[in-house]
């Protein structure tokens, strides 16, 4: 158990590329630290999403032209 608290306490986070010893930080700072890693991580789903329905808008656009398409011929 002391292991990981070793290890947990020599372990350094950069920001804007100044290495900053994890253990050292505030709560509060550390807080900040993780709605900024949960943020990223909903950025990027939302982007995900955002591709998947630009992906099956276009698909029922181009359906809906080949069913057009079809009834002229």
């Amino acid at each position: 158990m002391s292991k990981n608290k070793k290890e947990n306490s020599d372990q350094t986070i950069t920001i804007d590329g100044e290495e900053h010893l994890i253990s050292s930080l505030s709560k509060e700072q550390l807080a900040m630290i993780n709605h900024i890693n949960d943020l990223d991580r909903k950025i990027n789903t939302t982007q995900f999403n955002l591709e998947q329905l630009k992906f099956g808008k276009q698909a029922f656009v181009n359906g809906l032209s080949q069913s057009l398409e079809s009834e002229e011929a």
